[in-house]
């Protein structure tokens, strides 16, 4: 009996846990983006994947969204933290990841 019960427990946050994730505001992302992560990612700057270079995006894409979310919030290789801009919070850069990669897909 208790084993039904933990495998209906953990059946039930695999489909759950998804949907109470926070949606990107795309919208929002995209104000990030044109604010701040556009100094770097229109043109390339550094070696940053331009935005919207879908071949630049491919290897980067395939290591998950949380992946790509915690080197722009840390800082990554040549990338600062939070795009420099220590102002962001973590939903306001995670927004702006989600909205580089949707339009780089």
């Amino acid at each position: 009996m208790k084993r039904n019960i933990w495998l209906t427990v953990v059946v039930s946050l695999l489909f759950v846990t998804p949907a109470l994730a926070a949606k990107a505001d795309l919208k929002h992302g995209e104000k990030i983006y044109n604010k701040i992560c556009s100094a770097c990612h229109a043109s390339g700057v550094a070696g940053a994947p331009k935005f919207g270079d879908q071949a630049a995006w491919k290897d980067r894409i395939a290591e998950g969204l949380p992946t790509l979310e915690q080197h722009a919030i840390n800082g990554y290789d040549g990338m600062p933290a939070r795009g420099g801009d220590s102002g962001l919070s973590d939903a306001d850069v995670k927004d702006a990841v989600s909205y580089m990669v949707e339009k780089s897909r």
